[in-house]
C-alpha cells in the first residue's frame, strides 16, 4: 500500500491508526532518511496505545521499553550500530511474546538479531510531505494495512 503524508498531524494520526489496528503481538520495522518521519510515527502509535509521556528516539539506549495496560511496547532505534553481533545479547527475539509490539527504526543494521517484521513502512522524502509504503509480511501485517481503509491519501 502507498500512502501520501502532507504532514506531521498526518503522520501521527497514521501511527495511531496502526495501533488501534493491533489486537496481538506485532513487529513493525520502520525505514527511512533521518528526519522523515519514523519517530513521529512511533509517537503516533504510541499515544494511540494509551501512553501520555514522551516519546523519543533511542538513538543511545538502542531500546525503550514501556508499558501500557496488559501491553509491553518497545521502541528500537539502531542507527548507532555498527556491528549487529551487538546486538546478539540483548534478547530481541525473546521481547515478541504475548502482547508484545515492537516498532523498530533502522532494522537493517540488526535484522539477524530481530524477529521477522509483520509489517514494514518505507518513508521517503516527497514534494508535498512523505510517501510511504507499507509492505506486510504476515497475515497480521495484511490485517493492519487493511484497517487503514482509505482514511489517507493512496498514490
Amino acid at each position: 500500500m502507498k500512502l501520501v503524508i502532507r504532514d506531521e498531524a498526518e503522520m501521527l494520526a497514521l501511527g495511531g491508526r496502526l495501533a488501534q489496528a493491533c489486537h496481538a503481538a506485532v513487529v513493525i520495522y520502520f525505514h527511512g532518511q533521518l528526519g522523515a518521519g519514523k519517530t513521529t510515527l512511533v509517537r503516533g502509535f504510541m499515544r494511540a496505545m494509551g501512553y501520555g509521556g514522551a516519546v523519543k528516539s533511542p538513538t543511545y539506549t538502542l531500546i525503550e521499553p514501556y508499558e501500557v495496560g496488559d501491553w509491553r511496547l518497545y521502541h528500537l532505534d539502531l542507527y548507532r550500530v555498527e556491528d549487529a553481533a551487538e546486538l546478539a545479547y540483548l534478547g530481541l527475539r525473546e521481547l515478541h511474546e504475548g502482547k508484545a509490539v515492537i516498532l523498530v527504526e533502522w532494522p537493517e543494521r540488526g535484522e539477524a538479531y530481530l524477529p521477522p517484521p509483520d509489517l514494514v513502512v518505507a518513508i521517503e522524502y516527497a514534494t508535498a510531505g512523505r510517501q510511504l509504503l507499507l509492505e506486510p509480511h504476515t497475515a497480521t501485517g495484511e490485517a493492519l494495512i487493511s484497517a487503514l481503509g482509505s482514511d489517507f491519501s493512496s498514490d
